[in-house]
């Protein structure tokens, strides 16, 4: 397994990040080759996802849920293998940081050399960023 560490400073109040990172099915619209998220309970869902031109499908279980404070999950089955949590810590009443950990199991050639290049932990910084503009583009409202 490899292990990605990627945090972000975001100008909205904690609860907002909170309440918008908890909605897996908006995920398309910020990660990088994330193409659909469908709910399947309050703690499972299916992703699937197109890395490197390659279409992986997977589902995913909440493991442990702190609402306004971070969110850990890990695959259940499929074609990917992964574990790993969101954090939130309030830095003022209007910012906060968010905090991704991942330990995944690169499957595949590309994945291997993709993971030996870095490519993933740049792929979840740009998520991040893309996560930040999102998130601060909607506001509190």
């Amino acid at each position: 397994m490899s292990m990605i560490q990627e945090t972000v400073e975001v100008d909205v109040p904690l609860r907002t990040a909170y309440d918008q990172w908890a909605q897996f099915e908006e995920f398309p619209q910020f990660m990088d080759g994330v193409e659909q998220v469908t709910r399947i309970d309050e703690r499972h869902s299916h992703w699937r996802t197109r890395i490197s031109g390659v279409q992986r499908e997977f589902d995913t279980e909440i493991v442990d849920r702190q609402p306004g404070e971070r969110i850990a999950w890990q695959t259940v089955g499929g074609d990917v293998r992964q574990k790993g949590e969101v954090s939130f810590a309030r830095l003022d009443d209007g910012r906060c940081e968010v905090r991704l950990a991942m330990d995944y199991d690169p499957q595949g050639m590309a994945h291997h050399a993709a993971d030996t290049m870095d490519v993933i932990d740049r792929r979840v910084r740009g998520d991040l960023e893309r996560f930040k503009s999102f998130v601060e583009e909607r506001g509190t409202g």
